[in-house]
C-alpha cells in the first residue's frame, strides 16, 4: 500500500460514524421543542447527560428502566436546566432519547468506511444501547437498558487523559506491543509519542511567543502547567528510547543477518524488518524532538524571569516629556543650553552589558569559510546576473563530479564477476589503472572515482540508506510525482539519469556493508578546500542486477 497512513482507516472512521449517526437521529426532531430545549447545544447535552446515567447504572448493575431515567431528568431540570416541563414529560423526554436518538425506533444503524486496502467501501454497524427485561418487585416486567461497547467507547473518548499522563501510557502501550513483536501497531504507537512531543514543543513556542508580546498576559498558572509537562516529558524519556531504540537495531540485525547467511526472509518478516527501519527513525525523531524540548524549557524560564524582571523595573523608572520639560524650558531660557549635559547624563549612566574578554585576543582564531560565504552571498543582490549565472555554473560542474563518481562506481560493478564489486576490489582495479596509463595524460580513475572527500562520502552514504533500490519503483515514483527539481545531489534522480542517458541496464542496485573488519584506505584524497587527507572506511559490497 502506497500511503501507510491509511491502514485501519474504517476502523477511525467508526468512531467518526458514532457522532455522525447520533446527531443526525436528533437533529431536525420537533419533539425537542415540545420540552423547551431549542438550540442544539442543549440537545447534546441532555443526549450525553443520559447516556452517562446509563453507564452509571450499568458499571454498578443496577437497572435503568424508563422510569429511571425519567426520574433522573426530572431532578436535572429542577436542580439546573428549569424549564417547564414535569415528571411525565421527562419520562416521555428520557423514552425519545433511549428508542429514538440512541436505538433508531429499533432499526439498525450502519456506517460505511473506505477500506483502502480492498478498494471498496465497507459497512460498519453501530450500536448504542441494548436491553433486556427485568422484574421488578418481582412480577412487574420492565425493559432495562445497558450501554453496547459501542456505547462505552463513544463516552470514553469525551473525556481525554490528563496531559501529563498521554505520552506515559502511549510510551507504555509502545512497549508492549514491542515486546510481543506487533511491529505494525508499535509503528503507530512511536508515531502517536512523537506527534505528543511535537504538540508539547509547540506549546512552549506559543508560550515564550505570548511572553514576548506580553508577559502579563501569560499567568503564572499556565507558566507552572507548562513546566510539570515539561519536567514530567523530560524526567526519564530520553534513557528509554535510547534503549527502545538498541533493542529496535538488534532485532533488526537478527533478521538481516538470519537474511544474509541462513536463508530468505519470507513476506512476514520482510514486513517486520520494514516496521522495525520505520520505529528505529521515528525514534530518532522522538529522541532529538527531546532534546528541543529540554532546551526550549530552559529558553522559557529565561525568558519569562527576564520579561517580568523588566517589566519590574518599569515601575522605578521616571519619565519626562520632551516636549514640555525639554523643548520648552530651552525656549524659555536658552542660557540653559550651557547646562544641557545635566538633564542628559542619566541617559549615559547605565555601564554597557558587553566587556572586553582579554583571553579571546590570545586564542587561535580559526578561519570559518561558510560563514563568510554566507555572509557574502546575504550582501549579494538578488537581480545580479552575472552572479548568478556563476553560481549556476558551479552547482551544474559540482554535479557533473557527482555523476562522473556514481558513473564509474555502477560500471566498474557492472564489468565485475557477477555484477558485484567491493570497495576494497575497487580500489585496487583503479589503481591498477591508473598505473597502466602512467604519465599519459588525461584525468586519473581515482580522481573521478573521488573528485573530493564530500563527494564520495555523500554519494556512499546515500547507497548504504537506500540498501536495495529497485529502478522500476524509482520510474513508476517519477511517472506518479510532479514536482520542481532539487538543486543538489539526489542519488534517486542521478541514478534513472545515469540509466536513460548512457543506456545502463540495472533493474535492481544493492549496497550493503561487509561485516569483515577491513578497513580501506583511499589516500591523498582532496577535500573542498584542496587539503589532501586519507579516507578511512569499512569494506562495501555493491551489487548491480541487470
Amino acid at each position: 500500500m502506497q500511503y501507510e497512513f491509511l491502514n485501519q482507516f474504517p476502523k477511525r472512521m467508526k468512531h467518526v460514524g458514532a457522532y455522525i449517526i447520533l446527531f443526525a437521529n436528533s437533529s431536525q426532531k420537533a419533539i425537542w421543542k415540545q420540552y423547551g430545549f431549542v438550540k442544539s447545544d442543549e440537545q447534546v447535552n441532555i443526549i450525553f447527560a443520559v447516556m452517562l446515567y446509563i453507564m452509571e447504572q450499568s458499571l454498578r448493575e443496577i437497572n435503568c428502566t424508563i422510569n429511571d431515567i425519567g426520574a433522573y431528568l426530572d431532578s436535572l431540570n429542577m436542580c439546573y436546566f428549569g424549564k417547564n416541563i414535569g415528571y411525565e414529560e421527562c419520562k416521555n423526554l428520557g423514552d425519545f432519547v433511549v428508542n429514538v436518538v440512541l436505538s433508531n425506533e429499533g432499526r439498525p444503524m450502519y456506517f460505511d468506511g473506505y477500506d483502502f486496502e480492498r478498494r471498496t467501501y465497507q459497512s460498519m454497524n453501530v450500536s448504542y444501547v441494548a436491553n433486556r427485561i427485568v422484574y421488578v418487585d418481582s412480577d412487574v416486567r420492565r425493559t432495562s437498558y445497558y450501554l453496547t461497547e459501542d456505547g462505552y467507547n463513544l463516552l470514553l473518548s469525551t473525556l481525554e487523559i490528563e496531559s501529563n499522563m498521554k505520552l506515559t501510557i502511549h510510551e507504555m502501550i509502545f512497549r508492549l506491543h514491542l515486546e510481543k513483536q506487533s511491529y505494525d501497531k508499535a509503528v503507530d504507537d512511536i508515531k502517536n509519542v512523537f506527534n505528543l512531543l511535537r504538540i508539547q514543543l509547540q506549546k512552549i513556542e506559543e508560550a515564550m511567543s505570548r511572553i514576548r508580546r506580553n508577559a502579563l498576559s501569560y499567568s503564572v498558572a499556565d507558566y507552572e502547567a507548562i513546566l510539570e509537562t515539561n519536567l514530567d516529558t523530560i524526567s526519564d524519556t530520553k534513557q528509554k528510547f535510547q534503549g527502545y531504540r538498541e533493542l529496535v537495531k538488534s532485532r533488526a540485525k537478527e533478521l538481516e543477518e538470519m537474511n544474509l547467511n541462513v536463508r530468505r526472509l519470507d513476506e512476514k518478516e520482510e514486513e517486520k524488518l520494514n516496521n522495525l527501519g520505520l520505529i528505529e527513525s521515528y525514534l530518532n525523531r522522538t529522541i532529538d524532538e527531546h532534546q528541543r524540548i529540554l532546551n526550549s524549557h530552559f529558553d522559557l524560564k529565561y525568558l519569562y524571569t527576564r520579561e517580568l524582571e523588566q517589566l519590574s523595573q518599569m515601575s522605578f523608572i521616571r519619565r519626562f516629556s520632551l516636549r514640555n520639560d525639554f523643548y520648552e524650558k530651552v525656549l524659555e531660557q536658552p542660557e540653559c543650553l550651557e547646562r544641557m549635559e545635566i538633564f542628559l547624563r542619566p541617559l549615559f549612566g547605565n555601564e554597557p552589558d558587553k566587556i572586553y574578554n582579554l583571553k579571546k585576543s590570545v586564542e587561535l582564531q580559526r578561519p570559518i569559510r561558510r560563514k563568510e560565504t554566507e555572509e557574502v552571498q546575504v550582501l549579494m543582490e538578488f537581480g545580479d546576473d552575472r552572479w548568478m549565472e556563476e553560481e549556476e555554473r558551479r552547482r551544474m560542474e559540482k554535479l557533473a563530479r557527482y555523476e562522473d563518481s556514481l558513473k564509474l562506481l555502477l560500471q566498474t560493478a557492472m564489468a565485475a564477476e557477477n555484477g558485484e564489486i567491493s570497495l576494497e576490489m575497487l580500489r585496487e582495479e583503479i589503481l591498477a589503472a591508473d598505473a597502466e596509463k602512467g604519465d599519459s595524460g588525461g584525468r586519473s580513475g581515482m580522481a573521478a572515482l573521488i573528485p573530493n572527500v564530500q563527494i564520495f562520502k555523500e554519494i556512499i552514504v546515500e547507497l548504504l540508506k537506500g540498501r536495495e533500490i529497485d529502478m522500476e519503483t524509482l520510474r513508476e515514483e517519477r511517472r506518479n510525482f510532479i514536482g520542481e527539481s532539487s538543486g543538489g545531489f539526489q542519488l534517486n534522480e542521478m541514478l534513472l539519469n545515469l540509466a536513460e542517458t548512457c543506456g545502463m541496464q540495472m533493474a535492481k542496485v544493492e549496497v550493503y556493508r561487509i561485516e569483515d573488519g577491513k578497513i580501506i584506505i583511499f589516500e591523498n584524497v582532496p577535500d573542498e578546500t584542496g587539503r589532501k587527507k586519507n579516507i578511512c572506511c569499512s569494506n562495501v559490497l555493491i551489487r548491480i542486477t541487470p
